[in-house]
């Protein structure tokens, strides 16, 4: 298996910056798209092994584009994680009956992300 490739999906240049600098390093293939539409084009193209999916974005939120990708039957293993600055009540839940495998609140630590990332695409190696 090669390289595995992560998209991220953030519409703040500095916040997908500085993830993709760091998985980068980690040794990971790794894309940015900065709105939700653009993320589904390259999903469809590209195939990533994981997204990084943020929620807060213009025009089509990270909710919308995660209950896309799980309508499409070949998409449906990808591991997406919400990696997101919504901290209110019920946010989670929200992210989590859209179809996202995890919620992750920001600011997080690039190592735990870095953690989270691995332990996702170990189990989906397994399956």
């Amino acid at each position: 298996m090669g390289v595995q490739m992560i998209l991220i999906v953030d519409d703040n240049a500095d916040n997908a910056g500085l993830v993709f600098d760091y998985l980068t390093s980690k040794g990971y293939h790794t894309i940015i798209a900065r709105d939700g539409r653009s993320a589904l084009k390259l999903i469809n193209e590209q195939r990533p092994d994981l997204v990084l999916m943020d929620i807060q974005m213009p025009e089509m939120d990270g909710i919308k584009v995660i209950r896309q990708i799980r309508a499409d039957q070949c998409l449906q293993a990808m591991p997406v994680i919400a990696l997101t600055a919504l901290a209110m009540p019920g946010d989670r839940e929200r992210c989590l009956d859209a179809g996202a495998d995890e919620y992750v609140s920001k600011p997080v630590s690039m190592r735990a992300l870095a953690e989270i990332v691995a332990r996702h695409l170990a189990w989906k190696r397994s399956v």
